[in-house]
C-alpha cells in the first residue's frame, strides 16, 4: 500500500510538503514543486486516508456550499459543476445548505460547518452586508462569495467570483433594441441585491445609449416568500398578468433570470398574449431549461463551468490570510443564445431600428 512517505520520495520533497498539497496549503509553494508532488500522487495512485486526515488536521475533505434555495435549478447546475471540479481535482465533496439569502441563516451555517471540521466555504448570496463572512475568515475559514463583488473601498479577505451582471443585462436589452423594440421593461423581484442592482444598471445603460430611458421601466414583481428564489417563476407569472392589464405595456422584456422569464412566458400565455408576436422576452442564465420552453427562450448564457473552476481553485488554494488585492474575478457572459422568444414588435409599434455598432448598442 502506497504511503505519504512513498510520494515524498518519488517527488523528492519532504513529507510535510506532500501534506500541504493534500490539505490545500499550496498557495505559497513553487509551481514546479506542486507539479512534482501532483505527478507523484498520480503515478503512485496515492489515496490518503480521510479519517487520518481529519484526526490530524481537525478538518474534513468537504467544501461547504450555501445557496439561496436548492429548489432553484440554476443553483443545482452550479453545485454540480463545483462538485465535479472539487472531486476530480482535489478529492473533496460538497455539503450543501439553503440560506434563503438570510444573514442569520448564513451565520448559523458557518457555525455548523466549523463544528464539523469544514474550513472551505462557497456562498451564493449577493447580500450587501458580508461582515459575517469576514468573521468566518478570522476564525480560520476560507470563504469565496459568488455573485457579488467586495464592498467598495474596503480590502477583503473574502474572495469574490461573479458574472458580469451589468454586461449580461446590457447585452439582453441591446438585442431587443436591435429588433426594433422601443418600449422596454426589466422584470425583477423586490429586494435589491448587488447582482440585481448591476443588472438594472446594465438595462438602463442600453436604454440610455438608444435614447429610450424615458420609456424604459423596471417592473417590481413584489417580495419573495420564505422559499425565496424557488418561487421566482411564480413571481414572473404574476408580473405577466400585471403587464397584460397595462394600458401602455412594454413590447420587449428582460427578465432577472431564466426562471423568471419562463414564469413570464407562462403568465403572458394565460393572458392571451403571444410570445414573441405580442411581447418578446429575454432571460439571463443560459440554463438548460431555457431550451425546453415553448417557444425556446432567448437568453444570455453565463459561463458557469468556468466560474465553478475559479471558485474551487480559490477555496482550495487560498489561505485565510492570503491575497487581499486579488479578491475579485469577474466573468463576461459567454454569448446570447438566440432562441424563439424575441421578434420585432407588433407592426403598429415598429419603428426603424437604429444603426448599431459592433457591441450591439444603437449609435
Amino acid at each position: 500500500m502506497t504511503t505519504i512517505q512513498d510520494v515524498a520520495r518519488q517527488a523528492a520533497v519532504s513529507v510535510s510538503t506532500v501534506s500541504n498539497v493534500l490539505n490545500g496549503r499550496a498557495y505559497r509553494m513553487r509551481p514546479e514543486t506542486l507539479a512534482r508532488v501532483e505527478a507523484a500522487i498520480s503515478a503512485l495512485q496515492f489515496r490518503p486516508s480521510k479519517l487520518a486526515q481529519q484526526l490530524k488536521t481537525g478538518q474534513t475533505p468537504l467544501i461547504g456550499l450555501l445557496v439561496p434555495s436548492m429548489t432553484n435549478p440554476m443553483y443545482g447546475y452550479i453545485a454540480r459543476e463545483i462538485e465535479r471540479v472539487a472531486q476530480e481535482q482535489f478529492g473533496y465533496r460538497l455539503l450543501i445548505g439553503s440560506t434563503y439569502r438570510d444573514r442569520t441563516k448564513e451565520g448559523a451555517f458557518f457555525e455548523d460547518l466549523l463544528s464539523h471540521g469544514v474550513r472551505r466555504v462557497i456562498v451564493i448570496s449577493s447580500l450587501a452586508d458580508e461582515r459575517h463572512f469576514e468573521s468566518a475568515v478570522e476564525r480560520g475559514m476560507v470563504v469565496v462569495s459568488y455573485d457579488r463583488g467586495p464592498t467598495l473601498g474596503k480590502r477583503s479577505k473574502v474572495a469574490h467570483v461573479m458574472p458580469d451582471n451589468f454586461e449580461a443585462a446590457r447585452l439582453a436589452t441591446a438585442h431587443l433594441i436591435d429588433k426594433g423594440h422601443r418600449r422596454l421593461a426589466f422584470a425583477t423581484v423586490a429586494g435589491m441585491t448587488m447582482s440585481r442592482s448591476a443588472k438594472i444598471d446594465g438595462f438602463h445603460a442600453a436604454a440610455d445609449a438608444a435614447g429610450l430611458r424615458a420609456s424604459a421601466q423596471v417592473l417590481d414583481g413584489g417580495p419573495l416568500n420564505e422559499y425565496g428564489d424557488s418561487v421566482i417563476a411564480e413571481v414572473g407569472r404574476a408580473t405577466a398578468l400585471q403587464i397584460a392589464r397595462a394600458a401602455r405595456r412594454a413590447t420587449g422584456i428582460v427578465a432577472l433570470n431564466d426562471l423568471m422569464a419562463l414564469g413570464l412566458m407562462a403568465g403572458l400565455r394565460e393572458s392571451g398574449l403571444r410570445v414573441p408576436s405580442d411581447i418578446s422576452v429575454v432571460g439571463i442564465d443560459g440554463h438548460f431549461l431555457s431550451a425546453l420552453s415553448n417557444p425556446v427562450l432567448t437568453t444570455v448564457q453565463l459561463p458557469i463551468p468556468e466560474m465553478a473552476r475559479a471558485m474551487v481553485a480559490r477555496v482550495m488554494n487560498s489561505h485565510p490570510d492570503a491575497e487581499t488585492d486579488d479578491s475579485e474575478k469577474v466573468f463576461a457572459p459567454t454569448r446570447l443564445i438566440d432562441g424563439e422568444s424575441v421578434a420585432p414588435p407588433p407592426a403598429p409599434l415598429r419603428s426603424r431600428p437604429a444603426k448599431t455598432g459592433s457591441a450591439g448598442i444603437p449609435t
